[in-house]
């Protein structure tokens, strides 16, 4: 008997970790920061995700709009891109440094710091054993975190110690340094894994504003319908046939789905195949065909012209820029 499809069996049953699946670091860019005050860095570098475990000291994320949040020892926090913010000591204090694309480092007036910075394998700041020592893990491109995830999370997200003790940390500070042979390896799956956690617990706060969709599954009417299109979207589905496995009428399903999840029936079910199609673009060497019936077009063509009204390129341009 074949096995059923990975993304089916990952949400039945949890839908968090459907939610959750999607970490997947391929390189990451991963730092040890170290600095003493004052100091401050500004992130233009349009990540999707970035993580920032404080080890020691405190700090303070600025973003252009919104308020400041303070990180002191042992906090985590999550920015999510690619809209930019200032990494400093105190709220006031004066970039030094601006990270760009590609983690290109330059001076505020855009001289570049031609290794200024550079303290030793992937260590950067002012000296070793500065006041303020920060992990930061940063994600670069936007295949390697669902776009499902992204649109769950708000721009920035802390965790503190008396909600999270972060078991990961001593590993990870021991691991960031090394220079060993698979090291990017060992550090991309620590990543994931810490980010996983992270969110995990973040989920679980009161606070946490959990997509429209996850909130919407207990709802004894389109919590089922959402089962039946998150466990099996590539099934021809219909308004009527999903109304009909709910026992209402089309026009209820359809105004009770909008109200709670906030998009149609059809509409979400083409995000979710969408969704789908692109992990497979990202984690897979299928052929276009292939994928296209693996979430439910009758072509690489109905793809196709799908995928690009969404997503604004190709499958096989998404392809490869996720390569």
């Amino acid at each position: 008997m074949d096995a059923p499809p990975r993304s089916n069996t990952l949400w039945r049953g949890d839908p968090l970790a459907g939610l959750l699946e999607g970490p997947r670091a391929r390189g990451a860019f991963m730092i040890r920061a170290c600095f003493d005050p004052p100091w401050a860095v500004r992130v233009e570098d349009r990540a999707p995700l970035t993580v920032m475990l404080v080890v020691r000291g405190e700090a303070w994320i600025v973003p252009d709009r919104g308020a400041c949040t303070r990180l002191g020892a042992g906090d985590l926090a999550i920015a999510r891109g690619p809209d930019p913010y200032t990494c400093a000591d105190a709220p006031d204090t004066a970039p030094q440094a601006v990270i760009l694309p590609h983690q290109e480092c330059r001076h505020p007036d855009g001289r570049p710091l031609n290794g200024s910075m550079d303290l030793g394998v992937r260590t950067w700041g002012d000296r070793l054993d500065g006041a303020t020592v920060m992990l930061i893990g940063t994600y670069p491109l936007q295949g390697e975190i669902s776009g499902r995830l992204l649109d769950a999370l708000p721009p920035l997200l802390a965790l503190t110690p008396e909600v999270w003790d972060c078991p990961l940390m001593p590993y990870l500070t021991e691991e960031i340094v090394r220079d060993e042979p698979g090291q990017e390896v060992v550090l991309d799956r620590l990543l994931d894994l810490l980010v996983i956690a992270a969110l995990r617990a973040w989920f679980a706060r009161p606070e946490a504003e959990a997509p429209a969709w996850y909130r919407a599954l207990a709802d004894p009417v389109v919590g089922g319908v959402l089962r039946l299109l998150q466990d099996n979207p590539a099934h021809p589905w219909t308004v009527a046939a999903l109304a009909a496995k709910a026992g209402v009428s089309r026009a209820a399903l359809a105004r009770r789905f909008t109200g709670l999840v906030g998009e149609p029936p059809m509409s979400y079910l083409t995000g979710r195949r969408l969704a789908l199609a692109a992990d497979r673009l990202r984690d897979s060497t299928d052929t276009l065909d292939a994928v296209a019936r693996e979430v439910g077009y009758g072509s690489a063509f109905a793809l196709s012209t799908a995928f690009k009204r969404v997503y604004g390129v190709s499958p096989v341009e998404y392809r490869g820029r996720v390569a």
